[in-house]
């Protein structure tokens, strides 16, 4: 009997496989412990899946691919025919542009990523022991998919290393993308963190907080059962707001934030600013095993500096608390640098069906990460920290 018996599946719906399954490809240890990427967890993707965020009408159509070997589910990752490019934060609009104008058809496509999350973690999930074999039906899979389809391509995004390395040695295309980070360097405190930073960045970063605190409220750290309904209400009109200002439309429906109450508020510290009884601003993050992930951002009043300190200075005391190696703050944004926040590239990968546009996208490949290497180089130049010699 052959040692392996390499089944691939689709499924329409993460309902379609057991969370424990699922669940047990997205932990490199122990089960019970926080997850490393809470993005990629059964509970967290059924939330978008349930609260109709993705579906038929989202532009974002489950593909969820399977591997077994014999019954076994050794790999999965969360697969999405793609009929736009909105909600990724890796933008190939204008390859889209470019591939149409010489008579393509770029949608739909393939996409192998957490909807509107812009966290880097392992997107080929796998059990342990089952990295390569597992990682690589997983890629496989994807590209028969698209080939039989004659679908334009396949992108994997905000991946790791190790998914890196699987991608390239299958063809995929490396793209290199930047977003800015706080390092945990073992503080114990703030003003411990604000210690290494220069005498002038120290001071700005005091005076913010000053200003930002000043704001004649009260500033609320919220965590499980200390959330509640009424706090999901204002935060739904947080989000709102900034959905409207920057993309038109919200990507997420109101029914998430109820699923989330229901299913992951253990994972969530939610920041919200109160003045006079009533919640004025407000900022969601997820957490990780070693990280914190700022995600949303929104406020209905306007107060100097308090988007900095419900967004960066508290999600940096909470990571110091807690133990936590990183902060990753959301995509862009180079305002993150004077407040701690170091450049870092992210990663993600492109299978592209057409022989000739992936020449012309390889070679623009090459020069983006030349120059993303170099800006996050200019960047380190004007980090807020001291210099040593």
């Amino acid at each position: 009997m052959s040692k392996h018996d390499i089944k691939i599946i689709f499924l329409k719906s993460i309902n379609e496989i057991r969370d424990e399954d699922w669940d047990a490809c997205t932990s490199s240890k122990n089960l019970a412990s926080k997850p490393i990427d809470i993005f990629s967890t059964h509970r967290f993707l059924l939330a978008l899946e349930a609260s109709k965020s993705v579906g038929e009408n989202s532009g974002w159509i489950p593909h969820y691919i399977i591997i077994k070997n014999f019954e076994e589910v050794i790999a999965v990752a969360p697969l999405y025919l793609k009929l736009h490019s909105q909600g990724e934060y890796i933008f190939d609009h204008n390859w889209a542009n470019a591939y149409e104008r010489a008579g393509g058809q770029y949608y739909p496509k393939l996409q192998i990523s957490i909807p509107f999350t812009p966290a880097t973690g392992r997107r080929l999930l796998t059990k342990p022991g089952w990295e390569n074999i597992g990682g690589d039906s997983i890629l496989k899979g994807c590209i028969q998919l698209a080939k039989s389809n004659n679908l334009s391509s396949i992108h994997v995004t905000f991946c790791n290393n190790k998914d890196i390395e699987l991608g390239t040695d299958n063809g995929f295309l490396y793209r290199k993308s930047q977003q800015f980070h706080w390092k945990n360097k073992s503080y114990k405190s703030f003003d411990d963190f604000t210690a290494s930073l220069s005498s002038r960045k120290r001071k700005n970063i005091r005076k913010e907080r000053e200003i930002a605190n000043g704001f004649g409220g009260d500033i609320h750290l919220l965590q499980g059962n200390e959330i509640e309904e009424k706090h999901w209400e204002a935060f739904w009109l947080f989000y709102q707001d900034t959905g409207i200002k920057k993309w038109g439309t919200p990507y997420l429906t109101r029914s998430f934030f109820k699923e989330l109450q229901k299913n992951l508020r253990d994972d969530i510290l939610l920041i919200l600013a109160e003045i006079d009884g009533k919640f004025v601003a407000g900022a969601l993050n997820f957490i990780g095993r070693e990280t914190l992930f700022g995600r949303y951002w929104g406020c209905i009043e306007d107060y100097p500096c308090l988007h900095f300190e419900l967004c960066y200075y508290r999600a940096i005391e909470f990571a110091i608390s807690n133990n936590l190696k990183t902060v990753e703050a959301g995509a862009q944004g180079s305002h993150k640098l004077a407040r701690g926040y170091l450049p870092i590239a992210t990663e993600s990968l492109h299978w592209i069906n057409n022989d000739h546009f992936r020449e012309a996208i390889s070679n623009y490949l090459i020069e983006e990460r030349g120059a993303i290497e170099k800006g996050n180089e200019v960047l380190l130049n004007y980090a807020p920290y001291k210099r040593t010699s």
